[in-house]
């Protein structure tokens, strides 16, 4: 098979039939877990549950990418996804719900391997614009799953489950047979090509937080890592709470949002994501610096969330939906670019996997706080509490816009 000209378009497509299938049942699980008796504050420890899996298991394949290579991993990992989509369709109870969630979380290392295989093949001075290409695969996922799901949603829960376990089997096939070895496109940058990834190369564990305590002690490395926890709690609050908030609030033709109309939104603020990452983020970054386009996007957000708390009407809604769209976009790619630029070459695994942690730990909090909040019909404080991480974030990085990438340490590893 011709090797393709650049290794972006097959990870391109990776991740976007990846993110496909996470994303039809983004407005479906919430409903579903319903379903079966769920309240708000269960449907939280729902995606809190996940994201603790992930956080166990993310620094295990972590370690072994940088060891055997992004590709094997990455196939691990998708298999995981799809026998946690099989058992999600065949769930009879909520327990059988929690317990797909556990085995997709347990082997969900797909964006963090990703991410470093981005990292392996291109140069620093091309990263915001190389991982802008997640991003993009983000954005059309979030376009065209959650309408599927939504659309699919009246046939049957189970339908649009099936369908993100053929496109998670799609992905497997697409990682086998399309994604080229990293090592043999930059082997003199993957830390995969040495066999032995060596201490950088491990991931941040569970307990390893002492030894890891050096790069928060870097001042320009320790507050990307800080705003990018802070953007990831914001985020995290309202994927995992949006459904619940949405059919709490909004009537459409008399009865309140369901999966279909929730799936819309989403749908629509994808579709402003396509167009955000697809043709904006690489030319702001380049004339306005990554940090200035964080600290806008951290602006937009914190106004959009803080007016979803207000809005009463679905014309608010999509006002604010549309304002997050281009608040949201950006930051991910930027802020990842940040934290990328910040560590050394022979340390991109680790402090990639060490964000990726932090967006753990946010997407276990924030959804428990929020579906308590929910719970107790606080609508507009879960918002507010998003409204507040963004503006929290916007202070912390104009704090930090004069500041510059500190020398790396020498980390001691334990163990």
């Amino acid at each position: 098979m011709k090797r393709p000209r650049s290794p972006l378009l097959p990870i391109f497509l990776v991740v976007l039939v990846d993110v496909l299938g996470l994303t039809i049942i983004y407005p479906l699980l919430p409903f579903y877990a319903e379903h079966y008796g769920a309240r708000p504050m269960v449907v939280g420890l729902l995606g809190g549950t996940y994201a603790l899996c992930q956080l166990i298991s993310g620094p295990i394949l972590g370690r072994l990418s940088d060891r055997f290579g992004r590709r094997p991993i990455l196939l691990v990992s998708q298999a995981g996804t799809f026998v946690g989509f099989l058992m999600l369709a065949n769930a009879g109870a909520l327990w059988m719900i929690f317990l797909s969630r556990v085995v997709d979380g347990a082997t969900a290392g797909n964006l963090t391997v990703a991410q470093a295989y981005i990292a392996d093949v291109t140069e620093a001075k091309d990263r915001a614009k190389s991982f802008a290409v997640i991003g993009v695969a983000f954005g059309l996922g979030f376009m065209v799953g959650p309408a599927l799901g939504g659309a699919l949603a009246p046939y049957g829960y189970a339908v649009p489950v099936y369908v993100a376990a053929a496109l998670s089997m799609t992905s497997i096939l697409a990682t086998a047979f399309v994604l080229p070895d990293e090592r043999t496109l930059r082997p003199e940058r993957s830390l995969a090509a040495s066999g032995d990834a060596g201490p950088t190369g491990r991931r941040l564990g569970l307990f390893d937080w002492g030894a890891y305590a050096p790069y928060f002690k870097r001042p320009g490395l320790a507050s990307s890592l800080l705003q990018f926890f802070l953007f990831a709690f914001a985020f995290a609050t309202f994927n995992s709470g949006f459904a619940l908030f949405a059919e709490r609030r909004f009537l459409w033709h008399g009865k309140h949002f369901g999966p279909r109309e929730v799936g819309y939104v989403l749908a629509y603020g994808g579709l402003l994501g396509v167009f955000i990452l697809g043709g904006m983020v690489g030319r702001l970054v380049k004339r306005y610096g990554e940090r200035s386009v964080v600290i806008v996007s951290f602006a937009l957000s914190a106004a959009a969330y803080g007016l979803l708390g207000e809005g009463l009407t679905i014309t608010l809604l999509m006002v604010a939906v549309t304002i997050a769209a281009f608040g949201t976009g950006p930051l991910r790619p930027a802020l990842t670019a940040l934290i990328s630029r910040d560590a050394g070459a022979e340390e991109q695994g680790i402090v990639l996997g060490l964000s990726q942690s932090l967006g753990s730990i946010a997407q276990i909090t924030a959804p428990l706080i929020g579906g308590w909040l929910i719970d107790a019909n606080h609508l507009s404080g879960w918002a507010w509490m998003a409204a507040a991480s963004m503006a929290l974030g916007l202070a912390i990085a104009m704090a930090a816009r004069g500041a510059g990438p500190t020398p790396a340490p020498t980390p001691v590893l334990h163990g």
